[in-house]
């Protein structure tokens, strides 16, 4: 997922600032792993209250089976759980850096991201995941659309919004200009490196290949995809006229985000038109946001927001009685007689946890920014994050007098 990220990131990002898009996933992965493994993987899931767990700090290892009888529980077999639960958060993290790109100081990345990793996202997971109030009334969210991806989603666009846009993204009449990326084969491969490293992120998150639910929400993932993609491309066509690329690359990431939720839960036939319709209204969304002002480099907020409620909220239509009694996880969706019940805890779940996130981003980086700023000096972006940050081009070829050639 990380690889992932840092080519979709950085394709859709200038060339001045690719080394700096790609770096940093290797920055929050690393600051993940520790942080998480210290403090975050204890908060999401060990015993505490509602709010929060309080036991299970640096966690050490396993504490109870043996090889070949490894159960998945939390804090018993700890190592094995926190590795998987670390690529979840390392996950959502990346998504909020996606609303900073191309012109946040590094040290606010390292400051929010250990914030984050021990506040905001274990939080947020502990209420769903980790047998907090929500996972109490039964919310579903299967691999995450609410606890990874709207919750850095939302952390994005708190970013978005205190950063300002980038130079050049907005005329004086406020009518946006295009920054494309600079390699859209990168974007285009990070997508594709995405959809595989889903299957992972949906199908793993069953823990178990033994009676082949695995395979079931492997297939209701890739489906969603699919159509997100064609739902995309479609969208673009009617409101650009022109099958933008891009836009089907978002609309597969969309697409996975909404079925992340809602994947063990719904039939094949319901991840088509959950991903159809996140897919195409992810695409409509992006166009109305920038159009409001907001510059959001990769579309992290429309992408993993939008499609994270979309997704949350579906299992409250779509929820299979037979795959509710499978899972034993809340209650069937509105369309399988269920009524507005289990739509009630998704909106709840949604609105909560945005809320939650928003306030806590919101405090975090606005002490930041009248401390130390948010903010590279107007110089600094203008030359690149890589040469002001990092000392050196991704493209010193390039971009670097000293490498270009001279005939």
């Amino acid at each position: 997922m990380q690889a992932g990220f840092a080519l979709l990131e950085a394709g859709s990002t200038r060339m001045k600032n690719s080394g700096h898009v790609a770096g940093k996933q290797i920055l929050s992965f690393g600051l993940v792993s520790l942080v998480f493994w210290a403090f975050g993987y204890a908060i999401t899931f060990g015993d505490g209250n509602a709010f929060m767990g309080l036991h299970g700090w640096f966690v050490s290892g396993i504490h109870g089976g043996h090889s070949g009888d490894i159960s998945f529980s939390p804090l018993d077999n700890g190592s094995i759980f926190l590795l998987f639960q670390t690529a979840f958060a390392a996950v959502s993290l990346a998504i909020a850096w996606g609303g900073f790109a191309e012109r946040a100081k590094l040290v606010v990345y390292v400051t929010f991201g250990i914030i984050f990793s021990i506040i905001i996202y274990p939080i947020v997971g502990h209420w769903i995941w980790g047998g907090g109030w929500l996972a109490e009334m039964g919310m579903q969210d299967f691999a995450g659309s609410t606890v990874v991806h709207l919750t850095g989603a939302i952390a994005a666009l708190i970013g978005t919004l205190l950063l300002g846009p980038r130079i050049g993204k907005f005329n004086k009449n406020k009518t946006p200009n295009v920054i494309p990326g600079h390699n859209q084969v990168y974007t285009v491969i990070g997508g594709i490196v995405l959809w595989i490293g889903w299957f992972g992120f949906n199908a793993g998150s069953t823990v178990s290949t033994a009676d082949g639910f695995f395979g079931y929400v492997a297939l209701t993932t890739n489906l969603a995809a699919a159509a997100g993609a064609l739902a995309a491309m479609i969208m673009a066509k009617i409101l650009g006229g022109k099958a933008d690329i891009s836009a089907m690359v978002n609309g597969v990431l969309a697409a996975l985000v909404a079925i992340t939720a809602s994947c063990a839960f719904v039939e094949a036939w319901a991840a088509v038109v959950i991903g159809a319709i996140a897919g195409g209204v992810t695409y409509w969304t992006s166009i109305y946001f920038e159009k409001k002002g907001l510059d959001d480099p990769v579309y992290a907020f429309s992408v993993h927001g939008i499609a994270g409620i979309i997704g949350t909220l579906s299992t409250g239509f779509f929820a299979s009685g037979r795959l509710v009694e499978y899972t034993g996880v809340g209650d069937k969706g509105l369309f399988y007689g269920g009524g507005f019940h289990q739509l009630g805890v998704q909106a709840l779940g949604v609105i909560a946890s945005g809320v939650f996130v928003a306030a806590i981003s919101f405090v975090v980086l606005f002490i930041l920014k009248k401390t130390i700023g948010l903010r590279v000096t107007p110089e600094e972006e203008i030359s690149g994050l890589d040469i002001s940050e990092h000392g050196t081009y991704g493209y010193p070829e390039h971009l670097d007098p000293q490498f270009m050639k001279v005939d």
